[in-house]
């Protein structure tokens, strides 16, 4: 299993870095990030701590963990700017906090998250356009079925888009909690609640995330 967007006690999720990743790994994880909340002012203290113990959990258990941040609520006119701050402070993964039905987040993130060079996955994207799926496409960001619930509520939209307009997608947990992490079981219902075929359920869980994590640095990364 893959999933890119967890949080530990360093933003809103109950446990330690070390401790996520641990139980994603005695879950069945192959590969994860660990993608915490973060605008200007916490971004340095969230990166640093995340490379030093995504690193030591790599190196002893035999999963992938990737440092990361989800930009989450920043004004839509710095994403681009904490996007690229955030990699030259190590993040392996950038993702941002799409326009989800259930938040209010600032109209126009969607957008602005999408037209950054330094910007991985597009979160829980909400009613995303055509034209906003297409730049997707066109710049190589996924866009993010979630398993979240509320998050999830557009997930079906999502998917019926991202496929009209060529872009890829993956699942994702927004896990905050132990029992939030994925299971088989779980991935599979999420992804046939979003309407997918066989071939698109194995392309969201296995062949999408192969090719993030090859974009990334990582080809060959734990496979199966």
């Amino acid at each position: 299993m893959y999933d890119f967007h967890t949080h530990s006690f360093l933003s809103d999720g109950v446990l330690s870095p070390s401790e996520l990743i641990r139980r994603a790994q005695a879950r069945g994880y192959r590969a994860m990030a660990v993608t915490d909340h973060v605008g200007l002012g916490n971004l340095e203290y969230v990166v640093k701590t995340l490379v030093i113990d995504c690193g030591l959990a790599t190196k002893r258990w035999d999963i992938l963990a990737l440092p990361g941040v989800e930009i989450t609520h920043v004004p839509k006119d710095d994403i681009d700017l904490v996007a690229r701050t955030a990699k030259e402070m190590g993040a392996k993964l950038v993702a941002v906090h799409g326009e989800t039905p259930v938040e209010p987040v600032e109209p126009g993130t969607n957008e602005a998250a999408l037209r950054s060079d330094f910007v991985d996955v597009l979160a829980h994207p909400g009613l995303i356009t055509y034209d906003e799926a297409r730049l997707a496409a066109e710049k190589g960001i996924y866009l993010e079925v979630s398993a979240r619930k509320g998050h999830s509520l557009a997930n079906g939209h999502v998917a019926k888009i991202a496929k009209e307009a060529g872009a890829a997608t993956v699942l994702d947990s927004d896990a905050h909690e132990p029992d939030d992490l994925l299971t088989p079981d779980i991935q599979q219902k999420v992804a046939r609640g979003a309407g997918l075929s066989d071939d698109e359920v194995h392309a969201l869980l296995e062949t999408n995330p192969q090719k993030l994590l090859a974009k990334l640095g990582f080809p060959a990364a734990h496979p199966a």
